[in-house]
């Protein structure tokens, strides 16, 4: 299962950017960061995938959930407008967002393509 974390928490498992200006991760494994809220019903699709694939790359890639509501700053801090928005984040290298409820065999492309395998330029 995703773990759902607070603004305290991303701090120390991903990235402190109240005291960092430049990105850096702070994670063991790449991660995959769902930006959600209880309201939203593309959210509510997302989130039983994020789980299954929670469990899929156990070992390989750390889920968390954030829900925009209760942790507003730490959503603004990342310019979230809309929601589902998930951040994929490599272990070396800028995030990347995605925007929309994505289909679980475009997430697995995107979890493949960009955290487990990118492409070295």
């Amino acid at each position: 299962m995703a773990e759902h974390i607070t603004k305290d928490e991303f701090l120390k498992k991903v990235f402190d950017f109240e005291n960092n200006k430049e990105w850096k991760f702070a994670g063991e494994l790449p991660a995959v960061i769902d930006f959600w809220a209880e309201w939203c019903a593309p959210c509510r699709m997302v989130g039983p995938v994020i789980d299954e694939l929670s469990i899929e790359y156990k070992g390989k890639v750390n889920f968390y959930k954030v829900n925009t509501e209760q942790e507003q700053e730490l959503a603004g801090a990342f310019g979230i407008r809309s929601i589902p928005s998930l951040l994929f984040i490599p272990m070396e290298g800028q995030p990347k967002m995605a925007v929309g409820a994505l289909p679980k065999e475009a997430l697995k492309q995107a979890i493949d393509e960009e955290l487990l395998n990118p492409v070295k330029n």
